[in-house]
């Protein structure tokens, strides 16, 4: 079970690591070989699937992401707990609001994320 307060310092620091631009300190919060869903890997990529899988195939669409102008920008809204699962809500100066599903190993690296882009900003 991930508790609240640990699901809370994990959402400041993988925000902060996005708003660092530093894409090595974001993807320290992933294991190796992750797998990430997102209807931008579909845009950005031309991966009709929306999934990528591992560090590699996933650096050049963050880069992507990072070098996007104006500069990415997230916003804390909230942080949702679950058992092996976290639900970051932020908003993105970009796709206004987001929530971002992360699921954890037994060491606390994601493992598998989706992207959900919700309409205007609150």
């Amino acid at each position: 079970m991930i508790d609240s307060i640990w699901a809370h310092e994990f959402a400041r620091e993988w925000i902060a690591a996005w708003n660092s631009h530093d894409l090595e300190l974001i993807l320290s919060h992933y294991a190796d070989d992750f797998e990430m869903a997102s209807p931008l890997i579909i845009e950005r990529m031309q991966e009709p699937t929306g999934k990528l899988k591992g560090k590699e195939q996933i650096r050049p669409y963050w880069q992507k992401g990072l070098a996007a102008v104006p500069p990415l920008k997230f916003e804390l809204h909230d942080v949702y707990a679950g058992v092996d699962s976290i639900v970051i809500h932020y908003r993105s100066i970009h796709r206004k609001m987001v929530c971002e599903a992360l699921f954890f190993n037994a060491q606390r690296n994601v493992v598998r994320g989706a992207a959900h882009y919700g309409g205007a900003a609150e």
